[in-house]
């Protein structure tokens, strides 16, 4: 007897299909798992062992043959283990073996016959649907699940209610899609004294999805302003959120299948690793810069970082994806970001402070700001100075502008930039996205700026990718000041975030 349950394979955030094939024939007894089954897929064999155990089922004396189709396609995780158990029941005639053939499955099996969360669910919900299919998960998965739309979800705590379900004799309750509690307040502006020209920094970078350096010396404020940008930012649109769910959900991140529309905020230790940035490892997971996509991913005392991992990020924030390259795999995940980093000027972070001068000047400062290259730089559209904080500054009252009102600011920027680029290109969805020939039809300056940036192109020795986001900027600063057309103004302000020639 055989029987064949569907599942799916991740491969980076595509699911891929699989066919689970059981085969109970006569022979020594044995249970065999083949087609590139990974630990946790060859483990599956006591797991499922123990679950039907629990439901007071034993396994056949016999030759028990699991053969995951396509063979040459590799599998990983735990979410064969309720595949196989229910491709077990129609091999051995307890269910009838075309019980399952409108569904995908996925789950884990506990000893105890539970059916435990897995990742990757709201993937196999949407991949079900382009099939045609319905879903069996676990129960901890059903309101991710149910955001797939309008798939038939089953989600089973157990094994038992799911076979009585498949009977007709229980009948499980189709999920709810949840949200993702956001009642708490995000940290606030108003909180911030002085740094006034920080500020309006952080209030462009969010109106245009622009990246961001912040340089000053230690305490001067930039993790605090950087912890603010969040709240600036409009609320993810609903394929927004879908791509960040999806990236959550096969990263496992994706708590109790709620969905949030608030934008990611990432912010790895500069000891991470590079397979923890960017992606990779074993199973090739997602990296930092991948769990930020559409958010934010803020870098602090940027230099710390090994050079070699800062210089991989050079192409995901290029291109907004990032393809980890492997012997067995090639995987490809979207790493559209905001980034925003903050650094101080030298090592000791007190350059040209004349109370408390840096020993070591200027070779310390030359030898910090080396560590980052001149193409990284270039990739950064907003370079800001952050000075230190005077007493003075802290005896301030409280700014009577907080988050509120430079987030409404910022959303009718983004309004604007919205209605522009839908008709134009619907996958640009922000200033800090245009490029080529639609950048310099949205963001062509009048003949006072076009003059202006010439000269400072000449002058600066912007590159290609420097002038283009000049102009990005500017575009940006005209649609917060509500003007259709780049001026000179715009031109000037976006240069002086050009850069910063540091103190030696």
């Amino acid at each position: 007897m055989t029987a064949h349950v569907r599942t799916v394979a991740f491969i980076g955030i595509d699911a891929r299909p699989v066919e689970v094939q059981v085969q109970v024939a006569g022979g020594m007894p044995a249970f065999t798992i083949v087609g590139l089954p990974d630990k946790a897929v060859a483990e599956s064999r006591e797991r499922v062992r123990g679950a039907l155990n629990a439901v007071g089922l034993s396994l056949p004396p016999k030759r028990i043959t699991v053969n995951l189709a396509p063979a040459d396609l590799p599998k990983e995780g735990s979410h064969f283990d309720l595949p196989i158990a229910l491709g077990m029941l129609g091999a051995m005639e307890v269910l009838p073996t075309d019980v399952t053939d409108g569904y995908c499955v996925v789950g884990e099996m506990g000893l105890d016959g539970s059916i435990t969360a897995v990742n990757g669910v709201l993937l196999a919900a949407l991949k079900a649907g382009e099939d045609g299919l319905g879903l069996i998960c676990p129960a901890a998965c059903g309101p991710e699940a149910a955001w797939a739309g309008s798939v038939e979800v089953v989600a089973a705590p157990n094994l038992i209610s799911l076979v009585n379900h498949l009977k007709g004799t229980q009948v499980l309750s189709p999920p709810e899609p949840a949200m993702a509690d956001e009642s708490g307040a995000l940290p606030d502006l108003k909180d911030i004294k002085g740094q006034e020209a920080a500020k309006r920094a952080i209030e462009v970078a969010a109106a245009g999805g622009h990246n961001l350096l912040m340089v000053g010396p230690p305490g001067a404020g930039k993790s605090m302003l950087a912890a603010r940008l969040p709240g600036l930012l409009p609320p993810l649109t609903p394929a927004e959120a879908l791509e960040v769910s999806m990236i959550a959900s096969i990263a496992g991140q994706l708590e109790g299948g709620r969905i949030s529309k608030r934008r990611p905020y990432r912010s790895p230790h500069h000891s991470a690793s590079m397979a923890a940035l960017v992606g990779g490892g074993l199973k090739v997971r997602p990296g930092e810069v991948s769990l930020a996509h559409n958010g934010v991913l803020f870098l602090d005392e940027l230099p710390e970082f090994s050079r070699q991992v800062l210089d991989s990020l050079r192409q995901p924030l290029e291109a907004g994806r990032v393809m980890v390259a492997r012997a067995n795999a090639h995987v490809d995940y979207p790493a559209r970001v905001q980034l925003v980093a903050a650094m101080n000027p030298c090592r000791c972070g007190y350059l040209g402070d004349p109370q408390l001068a840096c020993n070591r000047a200027p070779k310390c400062a030359i030898d910090y700001q080396g560590k980052i290259s001149g193409p990284l730089y270039d990739r950064i559209d907003l370079q800001v100075e952050v000075p230190a904080v005077s007493a003075a500054d802290l005896s301030l009252p409280p700014a009577a502008e907080g988050s509120a009102d430079v987030a409404a600011r910022v959303a009718q920027a983004r309004t604007v930039q919205t209605e522009r680029y839908q008709a134009r290109d619907p996958s640009v969805r922000c200033n800090a996205q245009a490029d080529g020939e639609l950048l310099e039809q949205v963001a062509a300056p009048d003949d006072a700026g076009r003059d202006l940036l010439k000269d400072a192109a000449e002058q600066l020795r912007l590159s290609a990718r420097g002038y283009h986001r000049v102009l990005r900027v500017a575009r940006t600063l005209s649609d917060l000041a509500g003007l259709e057309t780049v001026g000179r103004s715009a031109i000037a302000e976006a240069l002086s975030y050009r850069r910063l020639t540091l103190q030696r």
